[in-house]
């Protein structure tokens, strides 16, 4: 595998990025660094805004978790196999349904082969694997420049995009 410079490298809004969050999995909250800790501390915790909560893939929602995700500035979605995809629907749940607007951070067994579709379900940081290639990464978030189906990235299905595209070029040509 190839190496890399930094042990996990971080993408955060389709560029590398310094991760200012570190991952703390012993019981109790970190004094004095920004941590992603597991879900239940984080809940438990008196002051949240030095932490982030960190799902696992098989969480389900209730709503008072959801009513207090909202106010968190980082939420990490774990992928513990890149072959489970329960972490993309939790993605997609926070954004369309609970209209979370902050960092989704894809972390765990993430290959940048998922990325694109990781994007398109409202992800919007990863935290790749060790062994994956930042360079190969950022050109995977760009595979493709359109798309036939709706998400979170762009809600308005293709063939109504190219009737308002189409109607745009006539009104052009119109007042020209």
């Amino acid at each position: 595998m190839p190496e890399q410079s930094t042990p996990r490298p971080l993408i955060k809004d389709r560029q590398l990025a310094e991760d200012a969050w570190v991952r703390h999995d012993d019981d109790g909250a970190p004094q004095g660094v920004r941590a992603i800790v597991r879900l239940d501390l984080w809940l438990a915790a008196d002051e949240r805004e030095s932490l982030a909560p960190w799902l696992p893939s098989d969480i389900e929602l209730d709503e008072s978790t959801v009513e207090a995700l909202r106010k968190a500035p980082v939420i990490a979605i774990d992928f513990p196999k890149f072959t489970d995809g329960r972490g993309y629907s939790l993605a997609r749940v926070l954004r369309e349904r609970h209209g979370y607007t902050g960092e989704i951070r894809a972390v765990g067994d993430v290959l940048i082969d998922q990325l694109f579709s990781m994007s398109r379900c409202g992800f919007n940081a990863f935290s790749l694997r060790e062994d994956q290639v930042v360079e190969d990464a950022l050109n995977a978030l760009n595979t493709f420049s359109r798309h036939y189906q709706v998400s979170i990235d762009n809600p308005e299905p293709m063939f109504l995009r190219r009737q308002r595209e189409a109607r745009e070029r006539q009104r052009e040509t119109a007042v020209a």
